[in-house]
């Protein structure tokens, strides 16, 4: 009866402790999906269960082949998206998540395979609408500019002809002055006739 019932209390303490690893674990993260992708960056979303404890999560990044990995870690976050950026064109990547609580790391989700679309995919991928507008806010920026120095021009030429037509008036108006003194000038300098006419005669 002793060994059976120490027995039955080892396995009831083994059933709570791995009940309480069971409980703090986590699940690895889902639908994990990449999104917004061009030719040297995208987007990876995920979803996770709810009432995993996570603070945070960790996005482990490698291209196809290659054993060099890039590990992001993104801690005290509710963000269920993350940017990776630096990628290189027409090239294949393969992307894990892992949730993270202040107990440990979840297991690693399901792999996801993507690859990064070509440069004249990416100039392709653009709709005609989008070109065009980008067109046309250009070329309007260029003649807002030409508007603008035309403008500045007239402004500058206006002032100069205003200055100009002043300064020919005061000269104008300062001429008949110049005419009325000399004239007066010319008429005190010569010599006066007698007020009579006559021619004076001398006394016997």
């Amino acid at each position: 009866m002793g060994g059976k019932g120490i027995s039955a209390a080892l396995l009831f303490l083994g059933y709570i402790s791995v009940s309480s690893v069971n409980a703090d674990s986590l699940s690895a993260p889902l639908n994990v999906t990449i999104k917004t992708l061009e030719g040297n960056s995208a987007v990876v979303t995920w979803d996770i269960l709810e009432g995993d404890p996570v603070i945070g999560f960790a996005i482990t990044q490698q291209k196809k082949d290659v054993h060099m990995m890039r590990f992001i870690r993104e801690v005290n976050t509710t963000t269920r998206s993350c940017a990776l950026w630096d990628l290189e064109a027409d090239t294949e990547y393969i992307v894990h998540v892992q949730s993270i609580s202040m107990s440990g790391t979840s297991p690693p989700s399901d792999p996801i395979l993507f690859r990064t679309p070509k440069e004249s995919e990416k100039l392709a991928s653009k709709s005609p609408d989008e070109v065009t507008m980008k067109e046309v806010g250009e070329a309007a920026q260029l003649r807002a500019g030409e508007l603008i120095i035309i403008v500045v021009v007239l402004i500058m030429w206006a002032g100069v002809i205003a200055l100009f037509c002043r300064q020919y008036d005061i000269i104008k108006d300062n001429e008949p002055n110049n005419n009325k003194d000399k004239a007066k000038n010319s008429s005190e300098c010569s010599t006066p006739e007698h007020p009579t006419g006559g021619l004076l005669r001398s006394k016997v």
